[in-house]
């Protein structure tokens, strides 16, 4: 399962584990394919937190991150970031990031 985090609850959601952020839009293309790659992992890894960001809703945490261009994939593990990814990632990119932190 994927959750749907804001600026307001980001820090606490993705402050502890394994965390990967999907930062997109309802208008971005590449976002909406990139969206159901995402969903399928969150199936596959039950020790990694799966959350995904709406950036016109809420614009504070992508730009504390200087996220410029979406979809762009931010993987945290205990609160740092560890792979900053900018455009569509496929599945089998994903799962070699995320199991390269695991």
């Amino acid at each position: 399962m994927v959750e749907e985090v804001t600026d307001q609850n980001f820090q606490d959601e993705t402050g502890q584990g394994l965390v990967l952020t999907d930062f997109w839009a309802t208008w971005c293309g590449p976002c909406r394919m990139q969206s159901p790659v995402v969903e399928k992992l969150s199936g596959q890894y039950d020790d990694v937190k799966f959350t995904k960001m709406d950036v016109d809703a809420n614009p504070e945490t992508p730009n504390s991150f200087g996220i410029q261009a979406i979809p762009t994939l931010l993987l945290k593990k205990d609160g740092k970031v560890v792979e900053t990814m900018v455009g569509y990632q496929s599945e089998s990119q994903l799962k070699q990031i995320i199991e390269k932190h695991s």
